[in-house]
């Protein structure tokens, strides 16, 4: 893959993965976006990127649609091994906090996200 211009917004590749010139986004970023058919407008707004660079992106990604991915892919697979890992090393903290009281006055609030939960588990 080559580095792909745009007028003057190009992908390039950093430590971080393919990257959109002079932010931190990366075309994976944009890529959850792309799987789940989000048009440019609502991609734009939701990593602040301008016209300009969701254009290179979005075109970059189709020249070599094949390539990006596959990296998204690699990129998903250590996500979800990283998530897995953290997850194994933190059970037993996680466990100890969700045992203890909740703090005084907090027991409204608690109230209410338990019911917005047991609602938005009886939808799925």
């Amino acid at each position: 893959m080559a580095p792909a211009s745009n007028g003057k917004t190009d992908i390039i590749r950093t430590e971080r993965g393919l990257t959109i010139a002079g932010t931190r986004i990366t075309l994976y970023d944009v890529m959850d976006y792309v799987t789940e058919h989000y048009p440019p407008k609502f991609i734009r707004a939701m990593l602040d990127l301008t016209n300009e660079q969701v254009n290179a992106a979005l075109s970059y990604i189709e020249t070599y649609r094949a390539e990006v991915e596959a990296e998204y892919q690699l990129v998903l697979k250590e996500a979800e091994e990283l998530r897995q890992y953290y997850e194994e090393q933190n059970r037993e903290r996680v466990a100890r906090i969700a045992a203890k009281p909740p703090k005084p006055g907090t027991e409204a609030i608690r109230a209410k996200l338990q019911a917005e939960k047991a609602k938005f588990a009886s939808r799925a």
